[in-house]
C-alpha cells in the first residue's frame, strides 16, 4: 500500500503516527522509518528489519518490498526526515527567528558572538555548534557541530519550550550535504570562507565548495545572506541565493566594515560601520581575522532584525570562546590554546600573534588521522614560517599510526633537520617540552584541538584537555 508524502505530512501533523526514526534498531510499533542512502550505510536494505520491529510507514527513494507498512516514495530520504521530524516536533524552528552560518573557520566563534549579542539585549538565544547546544534551559556538550535532523528537532523543540525566540546554528558542510537543517527557514545565512578541510569526505574542493553553497540556494527572497568580501568564493555564494546579500570586510568598502585601531594579545580596538552607523568596539579577542569573525556576527543579527546599538553592546561584552584563541598567563608566560587544525586556520593564529610575540613563538600542533591528509604538509610549512620553536605531536590519530601522520606532517618543512624542529608524539610531553623551555614574553600556541577535552586513539577516546594540561603545567613551575 502506498501514500504521498503529504499525506503522511498530514498524519504526522495530526499525531496519528509514532516517531520518525532513520536507525532501523531504533524503531518502534507504528513508527515512521526514513531510508536514507548514507556513505558507510544504506538504510534501504534495513526496510524489512524496521517493519519486524513494527513499523507502520516507510519513506523510500526506491520502490521495495513494504508489505505489512505503508510505502512513501520521496527524491530525497534526508530531506523527507528533517521536515517530517519537525513536523513530528511540532515544527518548533517556524517559532523562532533562525540564524546560521557556514565556511571552514570562524563558524564557533561567530556563533558565540550572535549569542552573546542577542543574550545581552534579548533574553535566550538558542545555540548550536561544535563546542555545546544551549536550550535556553541547559548548555550540553556537543557530538558533532551540525547534529543529524532527527536531533535538530528535538533541541529546537526544547528551545521553544524553554521561551527562546532566537537560534543561532553553525552549519557544516557534512551538514548542509546531509540535509540536516532542511525544514528550518533561516532569516539570515553567513559565509566566512573556504580553504583545504574535510577532502577525505568531499573528494574535491568543488565538492566542498558546492556543499557550502546549498545553504545560500535554501533562502528565502525575504532572507540575508551574509558574505565575507574578502573571501575568493563571496561571489559564488552571493549567484547561488535569491536572499538580501550583504558584504563584510576589514578596510574595504562593503556593507558591514571595520576600520582597525589597535590590536594587542588581549583583543582589538576598531570603528565598525553597519551601513552607515558607526560605532567604536572593543574585542576581546585578538587577531584581524576575529575582526572579520565580528563584522559576520553584526551582519547576521542585523538581518534578524537587531537594532545597531545592540549589536555593539553585546560583541564588547564577549569575553572570551572556548578553545579559540583561549590565553593562559603564568609568569610572564602565554599559552593559546586553539582549534585550528588547517593551514588557513594556523596561518592566521600565528599571523596574529608573531608581531605581539616580544619573545619566543612556540608552536605545537598535530593533525588528526582518518581525515584531510593534503593538509598535512601544509600545516607544517606554516608553522616552520611562524615558529621559533616547533613541536610536532599527536592530534587524535584515530586509527593511523601517530609516527606515520607525522612523517607525512615533516614532508611539508623546508628544512626538517632545523634543530628548532622536533617530534613528540605524547601530546602531555610536547606541551611539558615547551612550557619548561619557556620564559618570560614567550608565547606558546598549542593547535588544533581547542575545546576538545579528549584524545582519538585507535577505538578509544580518552580524557585530554590541552587548557587542563597547559594550566597544571603552569602552576607546577610556580
Amino acid at each position: 500500500m502506498t501514500m504521498t508524502f503529504e499525506e503522511l505530512l498530514s498524519v504526522i501533523l495530526n499525531g496519528d503516527a509514532g516517531r520518525i526514526c532513520t536507525d532501523s534498531r531504533r524503531v518502534g510499533s507504528g513508527d515512521v522509518f526514513v531510508a536514507i542512502k548514507g556513505g558507510q550505510n544504506d538504510g534501504h536494505y534495513h526496510i524489512l528489519d524496521s517493519i519486524g520491529r513494527g513499523a507502520s510507514y516507510i519513506v523510500c527513494e526506491r520502490i521495495g518490498n513494504c508489505k505489512g507498512a505503508k510505502m512513501v516514495l520521496v527524491e530525497d530520504s534526508a530531506k523527507a526526515a528533517a521536515i517530517l521530524a519537525q513536523a513530528a516536533a511540532g515544527n518548533p524552528a517556524k517559532d523562532m527567528v533562525n540564524l546560521a552560518i557556514t565556511g571552514t573557520n570562524g563558524k564557533t566563534t561567530i556563533a558565540y558572538m550572535v549569542h552573546s549579542i542577542i543574550k545581552n539585549g534579548f533574553g535566550k538565544c538558542g545555540l548550536i555548534g561544535t563546542v555545546e547546544c544551549d536550550t535556553g534551559a541547559e548548555v550540553i556538550e556537543s557530538e558533532m557541530t551540525t547534529p543529524d535532523s532527527l536531533r535538530m528537532a528535538e533541541l529546537t523543540r526544547q528551545m521553544r519550550d524553554n521561551g527562546v525566540h532566537y537560534m543561532v546554528a553553525e552549519a557544516s558542510s557534512h551538514g548542509i550535504v546531509q540535509k540536516r537543517l532542511w525544514g528550518i527557514d533561516f532569516a539570515a545565512a553567513g559565509f566566512t570562507n573556504l580553504t583545504g578541510d574535510h577532502l577525505d569526505y568531499h573528494k574535491s574542493e568543488e565538492n566542498y565548495l558546492a556543499a557550502k553553497g546549498m545553504l545560500f540556494e535554501g533562502l528565502s527572497s525575504q532572507s540575508t545572506a551574509v558574505i565575507n568580501k574578502q573571501s575568493r568564493y563571496g561571489s559564488y555564494m552571493a549567484d547561488r541565493t535569491q536572499a538580501i546579500v550583504m558584504y563584510y570586510g576589514i578596510d574595504t568598502k562593503a556593507d558591514i566594515s571595520a576600520c582597525v585601531e589597535s590590536m594587542d594579545i588581549s583583543g582589538s580596538v576598531f570603528t565598525i560601520d553597519i551601513c552607515g552607523f558607526r560605532k567604536k568596539v572593543r574585542l576581546n579577542l585578538p587577531g584581524r581575522y576575529n575582526i572579520s569573525n565580528a563584522l559576520a556576527a553584526a551582519g547576521l543579527c542585523f538581518g534578524a532584525g537587531i537594532a545597531e546599538e545592540k549589536i555593539v553592546a553585546g560583541l564588547c561584552k564577549l569575553e572570551n570562546v572556548a578553545g579559540r584563541v583561549e590565553r593562559i598567563e603564568s609568569g610572564g608566560i602565554n599559552v593559546i590554546i586553539d582549534y585550528a587544525h588547517t593551514d588557513d586556520a594556523l596561518e592566521n593564529v600565528l599571523g596574529t600573534i608573531k608581531p605581539l610575540c616580544e619573545g619566543r613563538l612556540f608552536v605545537v600542533f598535530g593533525c588528526g588521522g582518518d581525515r584531510d591528509k593534503t593538509k598535512r604538509p601544509r600545516m607544517a610549512r606554516v608553522a616552520e614560517r611562524y615558529g621559533d620553536r616547533v613541536i610536532v605531536t599527536s592530534d587524535n590519530p584515530r586509527s593511523e599510526h601517530p609516527a606515520l601522520i607525522i612523517g607525512e606532517i615533516y614532508t611539508g618543512f623546508e628544512n626538517p633537520a632545523d634543530e628548532k624542529i622536533i617530534a613528540e608524539i605524547d601530546r602531555e610531553l610536547a606541551i611539558k617540552l615547551a612550557i619548561e623551555e619557556a620564559r618570560k614574553d614567550d608565547i606558546i600556541v598549542i593547535a588544533g584541538k581547542g575545546h576538545e577535552n579528549y584524545q582519538e586513539i585507535g577505538d578509544q577516546r580518552r580524557h585530554f584537555s590541552d587548557k587542563e594540561v597547559s594550566l597544571r603545567l603552569l602552576g607546577g613551575l610556580g
